[in-house]
């Protein structure tokens, strides 16, 4: 008897991982802890890092939109020239930067290749 699962396409979410692990760091950036110094810099990094993952992970999967969202957070949370924002705009923002790494981890996805399974 045919497997019926192998008719239907296998999809993976290649930019769930990094997604998750973002919006977690973003969740957690206006602790004390990262709010200041050098845990700024490494949420900096982080953010900014695993937003050019997801993006990268977005083109791939052909949805651009997305790819277009996440060079805004990068350059938004750059380490390298750091922009200096503060106070309730910043909180909204990380906020909604943390949901929309969340949405693209789920929503993003592409058809496992042969080679992959």
């Amino acid at each position: 008897m045919e497997d019926m699962s192998s008719s239907a396409p296998q999809l993976q979410r290649n930019a769930l991982a990094p997604g998750l692990l973002a919006a977690i760091v973003l969740f957690l950036s206006p602790l004390p802890l990262f709010a200041e110094g050098l845990g700024r810099t490494i949420v900096l990094f982080v953010v900014a890092i695993l937003a050019l993952i997801v993006g990268w992970f977005a083109l791939q999967a052909r949805q651009w939109w997305w790819a277009i969202v996440f060079v805004a957070v990068a350059v938004a949370w750059n380490p390298v020239y750091p922009f200096d924002f503060t106070g309730w705009p910043w909180t909204v923002a990380t906020i909604v930067a943390a949901l929309a790494f969340i949405s693209a981890g789920a929503l993003v996805k592409n058809e496992r290749t042969a080679a992959e399974e």
